[in-house]
């Protein structure tokens, strides 16, 4: 039996039908890694309605720009076994820092163990929305919306680069590096670009469009801790910033090397050493100023001390 998602997935159909004909002909292209007849169960099973809740049927006729609501499914969903913890809470928003491994919001393997889906069945509250997001293998802060009201505002935060975030990160360092004086300061601007497999970034000529500042703040021996600033959001950006100082995150997978893809359990014990430990913003509702920092500590760091 298939565990479906609590809540459904959205989509905006394309404003154009390229031959779809159906609504179910678009889907079973636009996601050709599910059988086609999966999607015609699905259909069949009442799991594909319009955002107004209207069901559809193998002939519902394709309308352009129309939202469209689906269930995810997955045969056997993974359950992460670390907490997570609200930091902050108040009627517009929700702070909350995830542990590494798992996702923010459904995708993949993962339909309802989220940190999405966790909060809201603690907090009862069913219209959270992440404002951004973390990779699965980041772990920390992340900011929800609670209202749909003032959520805007909190979008536009991120949009206008009025929010301040800041990671730590541990690395190998090159020899050299082992000797330099601490802090040691760094800029980082290049421009990323989307690589092959698709989920990859890749650093490209042209006009920059990514920006970190990195320092490290202290070292043992040849592992170094580092303070991270992105003033740019393109994904990855963090590891590869890092990997272009010649210190790739420790237990990064995927650069400067992807690595095969385990089955089964992840390997809990080598966590991708990057952590979400800061955001601080001025409430564009309230005027106060947030100063949130996460209580948790990198893995290969907190073992030495």
């Amino acid at each position: 039996m298939s565990i479906k998602a609590n809540q459904a997935s959205e989509i905006t159909l394309p404003p154009k039908d390229l031959g779809w004909g159906t609504v179910l002909n678009f889907l079973i292209e636009k996601f050709n890694r599910i059988e086609a007849d999966v999607w015609r169960q699905r259909v069949t099973d009442g799991k594909v309605h319009w955002f107004g809740g209207e069901v559809i049927s193998a002939s519902t006729a394709f309308l352009p720009s129309r939202r469209l609501c689906y269930y995810r499914e997955v045969a056997v969903e993974p359950v992460i076994p670390f907490a997570h913890q609200i930091v902050y809470q108040d009627d517009h928003i929700v702070v909350a820092c995830k542990p590494h491994f798992l996702p923010v919001t459904p995708g993949g393997e993962f339909v309802n163990e989220c940190l999405l889906e966790r909060l809201k069945r603690q907090t009862g509250l069913n219209d959270l929305v992440a404002v951004h997001r973390l990779d699965k293998e980041t772990a920390g802060l992340v900011l929800f919306s609670a209202d749909s009201q003032s959520r805007p505002l909190y979008y536009q935060l991120f949009a206008q680069g009025m929010i301040s975030k800041s990671y730590q990160a541990a690395a190998l360092l090159p020899e050299p590096m082992q000797k330099l004086q601490l802090p040691a300061q760094w800029q980082i601007k290049n421009r990323l670009e989307k690589s092959t497999p698709a989920f990859l970034m890749q650093q490209v000529p042209g006009e920059v469009n990514a920006h970190s500042s990195l320092t490290l703040v202290d070292k043992r021996a040849e592992l170094g801790l580092f303070e991270l600033s992105p003033h740019t959001g393109k994904t990855h950006q963090l590891r590869l910033h890092m990997m272009a100082l010649g210190c790739p995150i420790l237990f990064d997978s995927y650069y400067p090397e992807l690595l095969p893809k385990k089955t089964g359990e992840p390997d809990y014990s080598q966590p991708l050493q990057l952590l979400a430990k800061g955001l601080s913003f001025v409430d564009p509702v309230s005027g106060v100023r947030h100063q949130f920092e996460s209580n948790r500590q990198l893995q290969s760091w907190s073992i030495g001390e």
